[in-house]
């Protein structure tokens, strides 16, 4: 029995830090080599640079997770080599009252030896989901037209981000943009014209916003905008920042549905939820912004000097 319960603690004398940097330097290192040669020249640059950007950012958080599991493992392997040391001890003298207190020793250890396990486990999802969240660098999740995501990297996006809120309480927001009277441009002005100022909004939306918030085309003249960390107030005054900007520098005037992720919400819910705010902001007379608070909608109104506080979006 004895040399069972050493065999089975030798197992942790294991390089997962190791492991887990390995794997995390192969995932990256494949994603961020993969370019978008079907979109727009600079908006493949400025994507480029989002995406390294978010990468850098999980690296971080992946090394922070290592270096958690190699505290964690150098303590658990001290308190291993303790109790075998221990077992040695008792070994050598026979004594019946040692083996008690060597059964003791090895519940003490039971605990933490759990624990660790699920930390290397939790630590393991935890590139998983990182790991997802860099797969927007392949054209399968890039609108052709645009350079920007496609409506599955937004999907997959917000699928990672419930996850993420439902373990560590992660705070995020979504913007819904839809372009006002834009049947008109391709009805007056030809396709042409209107596939010209998808790409010139999908340009300002990539040059407007935070490296790590995520831009996608919803469908036809809508777009998406993703918010990691940004609570639905600071969402509207983002989403009211670029109202303004679209409409002083491409000439346009957009709607807009503003929504915060809450308990109990997924995916669906949360794009409804800002698909209403969209929808009540086109049907009182467009060019603003709504918001959805979980229960009902209403407008969003900031003068010039509450927007100038707001510091989330670089402009």
């Amino acid at each position: 029995m004895n040399n069972a319960l050493l065999a089975n603690l030798s197992l942790w004398d294991v390089q997962v830090p190791t492991s887990l940097a390995l794997a995390a330097v192969a995932v990256m290192g494949y994603l961020v080599g993969r370019w978008r040669n079907a979109a727009p020249q600079n908006i493949v640059a400025i994507e480029s640079r989002r995406e390294v950007k978010r990468a850098q950012l999980v690296a971080k958080e992946l090394e922070q997770i290592a270096e958690q599991v190699r505290v964690n493992l150098a303590q658990h392997h001290a308190s291993v080599a303790r109790f075998k040391d221990r077992v040695r001890q008792v070994k050598a003298g026979a004594q019946s009252e040692g083996w008690n207190d060597i059964c003791q020793e090895a519940e003490g250890i039971l605990g933490p030896t759990l624990e660790l396990a699920q930390q290397i486990a939790k630590a393991y999802d935890e590139i998983r989901q990182q790991g997802n969240h860099l797969m927007t660098l392949t054209e399968l999740r890039t609108d052709p037209l645009t350079g920007v995501n496609n409506r599955r990297a937004l999907e997959e996006m917000l699928s990672n981000l419930f996850t993420m809120r439902s373990r560590y309480e992660l705070t995020f927001s979504v913007a819904l943009i839809d372009v006002d009277g834009f049947r008109n441009v391709n009805e007056e002005e030809g396709h042409a014209r209107g596939d010209r100022v998808l790409q010139s909004l999908a340009r300002l939306l990539t040059d407007s916003l935070r490296e790590t918030d995520f831009v996608a085309r919803y469908g036809g003249e809508e777009f998406a905008v993703v918010m990691p960390q940004t609570p639905l107030d600071g969402a509207c005054r983002n989403a009211e920042r670029l109202r303004r900007l679209i409409q002083e520098r491409i000439k346009l005037t957009v709607s807009i549905g503003v929504a915060a992720a809450e308990d109990g919400q997924n995916t669906q819910v949360l794009l409804g939820h800002a698909d209403q705010a969209l929808q009540a902001a086109k049907r009182h007379g467009r060019n603003q912004v709504f918001r959805h608070d979980g229960d009902e909608t209403a407008a969003v109104q900031f003068d010039a000097t509450m927007l100038a506080k707001a510091e989330t979006v670089v402009i």
